[in-house]
């Protein structure tokens, strides 16, 4: 391999671009498939949005990767004192990719981002105002998260991972359906969770790096058990939302009971967490939370769709 299509650290710069898009971690992607099994099938209209989601997200990771090498904070949650972060997921901390070509690369992503969600909403069945004006705010925002106006250091950082994952299942349905549906909007809030308490579990390890850097998550504003109580509060919010919904009748009466093994898990990860202390231990069980969640919310609308 020539010395060209390596990076400082020795690493190809094709797996560094992948580490830097953060390929690997799929779960946002997952939304399709609750929309495929809650709307009438139209793979052309899922393919397209599912290819701009892939690219927007790529584009917005590497933003953020390109902001948390410039103030540092990367440069602390994933030096030498943090063992249990690996280096080379921060292709700019680690030294395989210049800041010059992650900026390039993020950009690109974001150029084919809009250039798919733009075809998607021009071949879709149905492009309601309210899906159109959503997905635009929602792309802007992407890529305003850690850079240029920098939501995420104005504190709308965990506000905005369950509008991102809500809007990746409420957007792609009203594209299909041209319609608006409660329950789907239940669906898409609890999708939005699983990002979030990435997010928050991820907010708590990085606690002393956002803190340097003057990013003000939950986890930085508060104390722990502060913390630990916004994080209790949010997995009782995801079970309470799920049995409001069967209650009010937006939800089948059974819906909350289906997703009794995600609100278990939940449990289990609070207590991984904040009462044995292994944080990251915790944040893993998270992506399984999410998994089982998606799995159970497909069930749910064959169900429905079963009568």
């Amino acid at each position: 391999m020539s010395t060209e299509t390596l990076g400082t650290a020795g690493e190809s710069r094709f797996r560094s671009y992948l580490r830097l898009g953060k390929f690997d971690v799929y779960d946002y992607y997952l939304g399709i498939l609750v929309v495929a099994s809650a709307a009438p099938a139209e793979p052309g209209t899922l393919l397209l949005f599912l290819l701009g989601e892939v690219a927007v997200i790529v584009a917005g990771v590497a933003f953020d990767d390109i902001t948390g090498f410039r103030d540092g904070s990367d440069l602390v949650n994933y030096g030498p004192d943090n063992r249990l972060r690996k280096k080379l997921r921060k292709p700019l901390v680690a030294g395989t990719l210049t800041e010059a070509e992650a900026l390039r690369f993020a950009w690109g992503a974001a150029a084919i981002g809009a250039l798919l969600w733009g075809a998607a909403i021009l071949t879709a069945p149905s492009s309601p105002m309210w899906t159109v004006v959503l997905l635009v705010v929602v792309f802007a925002a992407a890529l305003q998260y850690s850079y240029g106006i920098k939501l995420s250091y104005r504190g709308f950082q965990e506000a905005f991972l369950v509008v991102l994952g809500a809007t990746l299942v409420l957007a792609p349905y009203g594209l299909i359906t041209g319609q608006f549906s409660g329950f789907v909007l239940v669906q898409a809030v609890l999708f939005g969770m699983g990002p979030l308490m990435f997010g928050v579990y991820s907010n708590t390890n990085d606690v002393d790096g956002d803190r340097a850097v003057a990013r003000p998550t939950v986890a930085a504003l508060t104390s722990r058990r502060g913390n630990a109580r916004f994080v209790a509060a949010l997995s009782i919010g995801e079970f309470l939302l799920g049995a409001l919904a069967s209650l009010t009748g937006v939800a089948p009466w059974w819906f909350a009971l289906l997703l009794l093994p995600v609100t278990a898990l939940r449990a289990r990860q609070y207590h991984l967490g904040f009462s044995v202390g292994d944080i990251m231990r915790a944040r893993k069980l998270g992506f399984t939370v999410h998994r089982s969640c998606v799995v159970l919310l497909v069930l749910a609308n064959v169900l429905v769709a079963l009568g």
